[in-house]
């Protein structure tokens, strides 16, 4: 009996993270579509960023918020002192730390335990914050980031310094990616979305899109999105997409090989 074909994934990733995961997703012998949902810009001026990299040593701790503030840091600063701890988030930062030659094996690195639920809270609880009361810390992180992390470790008496070393935008949506944005959603797709932000921006995008007729007519719908399988990395974005109205929502572990994993799930 012939198999019915598997939809195509849509990785919505920022294009220079999307193009490594596609790479593993054609050896499951699946289609991809890249759709970012957000650009990844350099600051404009990143005086404050060499400023913090520059003194490394007298941190206590040096926190990245996700793999792309790895990559911001490192490409002002490749040397990294082995003796100051590194905290990330999922799977994800530790594989960017790994592609510039940071690993356990060379430098401690504190991560959450739960591979299912990566954020500030659960690498929180990783952290010995008692030991780390008076002492610096430096928070690398994009502009406009999330508090919790900054708050949490000022509540605790730590002295925390953030820093940005990027900035996110929403892509532009021109007649071309509207066109390809109403075949995927008349095709049904599965959909791998990283972040409650990007999430927002894809339905921005579909609300914005339909508010034009001809393309109304064609039969781009909020509906028709929210009927679109969702593949997510974490619990809070799951608990985005629900609350947003879709109803297909896939949670994966964090990073790479948990994506794919989920996938192979889609297909049994």
């Amino acid at each position: 009996m012939t198999q019915p074909a598997r939809p195509p994934v849509v990785i919505t990733r920022p294009l220079a993270q999307a193009i490594a995961l596609q790479d593993k997703i054609a050896r499951l012998c699946r289609d991809t579509l890249l759709f970012p949902l957000l650009e990844i810009h350099p600051l404009d001026d990143n005086r404050e960023l060499d400023a913090a990299l520059a003194g490394l040593e007298r941190h206590a701790l040096v926190a990245f918020v996700s793999p792309n503030a790895i990559d911001a840091a490192f490409a002002r600063r490749s040397l990294w002192p082995a003796q100051v701890p590194l905290a990330v988030m999922g799977e994800g930062s530790r594989q960017a730390l790994a592609r510039h030659g940071i690993t356990a094996a060379t430098t401690r690195i504190f991560s959450p335990q739960d591979a299912e639920r990566t954020d500030s809270q659960t690498l929180l609880a990783a952290l010995d914050l008692p030991a780390l009361a008076g002492q610096e810390v430096l928070i690398v992180r994009g502009q406009n980031g999330r508090e919790l992390l900054g708050d949490a470790l000022r509540s605790a008496g730590v002295l925390v310094r953030q820093v940005p070393a990027y900035r996110r935008a929403a892509p532009r949506l021109d007649a071309h990616g509207v066109r390809r944005l109403q075949d995927m959603l008349a095709t049904g797709c599965d959909w791998i979305i990283t972040s409650s932000e990007a999430l927002q921006v894809l339905i921005e995008m579909v609300e914005r899109a339909i508010e034009d007729p001809a393309v109304a007519a064609g039969g781009m719908s909020v509906v028709k999105l929210q009927q679109q399988t969702l593949i997510v990395p974490h619990v809070r974005i799951a608990e985005t997409a629900r609350a947003l109205g879709f109803c297909n929502v896939i949670q994966s572990a964090s990073g790479d090989e948990g994506l794919l994993a989920a996938l192979q799930f889609t297909d049994e």
